[in-house]
């Protein structure tokens, strides 16, 4: 009998690979081989959920069935995040615009499924977040990206938005704010003038709010202040750490919802049914939240010191989430082996800027400062005698 004919890849699965989680897997068989591997590479949280939060999945255990939600989510979840946009943001969101998703990964998949068609084109910052541009192109859409860079602080600005959106038009466009892997926040004005600038265009508005509550100066604006015709994107990953329990949210224009809940019934079904009561705890835990982000406050000001002084440059304002994206030193010129050679050799973990950026990310480095500061002092010091 003759070998079967191996069955050939699609081709919307021709994306590039998630670089960051490539990097982990390989820190992760390291450390399974007994090496002493610190991780910057993955926007993660060392901390782990609040006790309360702990202790709300536990009783919901112990009370007997997990089962399906409604493909929108608990009832009582989507209320209390409708309090907290209220309570954030002086934002009136009704409930029902509220659906929790399997993580703001299933979020963008939703929005992104439920507002467009095969070849829209969305716009989306570069450097930005790779998954933006892989499910784009996964789905059939086109990504539009804009180059921003550290003399305009990273910023996308509606000026830049229009200017696309006349050489050929725009169908969407995606803010991130604070923006992963830059830390850039947009400020309050001008979100403003490009969801203005959007909802006069008729172009689709995703805004990505997962890093609210990490933001190091003024708190970050919402979408939902200026409009209630774009998508909110939010998380309970990053700010609530609970990124393995994969449980995020969406706000939805009212047009959208009864698209966004079709869509989800097939592709979900709904959210971990354990993760929402989860979730529900983890608005009540904000003095514990609140000590973890401490810890954050002092890793950005370490970095920020340390950084320079080792040779790195060009650095994004570190202004909120819990990453620093730095053009790597003299004396190197590819960031991926750069990358490599501080896994191997002082056994820390980081991202290549390829990641975010395609044209030029080869030149930038991602360090990820989520974690305990002991850790993240002791990696700043292994790459400080790596590079001499």
């Amino acid at each position: 009998m003759s070998d079967p004919r191996p069955i050939k890849a699609s081709r919307r699965s021709e994306i590039d690979p998630f670089r960051a989680m490539d990097v982990m897997a390989e820190a992760n068989r390291m450390v399974a081989a007994g090496v002493d591997v610190i991780s910057l590479a993955v926007g993660q949280p060392s901390a782990p959920v609040p006790p309360g939060v702990a202790e709300a999945a536990r009783r919901f255990l112990e009370a007997g069935r997990i089962g399906y939600t409604d493909a929108l989510g608990r009832m009582r979840l989507r209320t209390r995040i409708a309090e907290h946009c209220r309570a954030a943001y002086g934002a009136a969101v009704d409930p029902a615009r509220v659906m929790v998703t399997t993580g703001s990964s299933a979020g963008f998949n939703l929005a992104f499924l439920a507002a467009f068609d095969p070849g829209d084109r969305v716009a989306i910052a570069a450097p930005g977040y790779p998954a933006y541009r892989n499910i784009l192109k996964a789905l059939g859409l086109v990504p539009v990206e804009i180059p921003v860079d550290a003399g305009e602080g990273y910023l996308l600005t509606a000026d830049r938005l229009a200017s696309e959106h006349r050489r050929q038009p725009l169908q969407g466009v995606l803010i991130a704010s604070p923006a992963n892997p830059t830390g850039t926040v947009t400020p309050r004005d001008e979100l403003r003038r490009l969801i203005e600038f959007s909802d006069r265009e008729g172009i689709a508005f995703i805004s990505d709010e997962i890093y609210h509550g990490l933001v190091y100066g003024e708190p970050a604006a919402s979408a939902l202040e200026f409009t209630d015709q774009a998508i909110v994107v939010n998380s309970f990953s990053k700010y609530y750490c609970m990124t393995g329990w994969r449980i995020g949210w969406l706000v939805l224009p009212p047009s959208l919802v009864r698209a966004a809940e079709r869509i989800g019934q097939s592709l979900y079904i709904s959210a971990p049914d354990l993760s929402q009561i989860a979730a529900e705890a983890v608005f009540e835990a904000t003095e514990d939240l609140e000590a973890i982000r401490a810890d954050y406050v002092a890793n950005r000001a370490m970095l920020m010191q340390a950084l320079p002084e080792i040779g790195f440059r060009d650095i994004a304002p570190i202004d909120g989430a819990f990453y620093a994206y730095a053009g790597i030193p003299d004396g190197f010129q590819d960031a991926s082996e750069l990358a490599r050679r501080i896994l191997t050799e002082a056994h820390v973990a980081v991202t290549p800027g390829i990641d975010f950026d395609t044209a030029r990310g080869e030149r930038f480095l991602r360090l990820s400062y989520a974690g305990d500061p002991v850790a993240v002092r002791e990696a700043v010091n292994r790459m400080r005698t790596f590079l001499g």
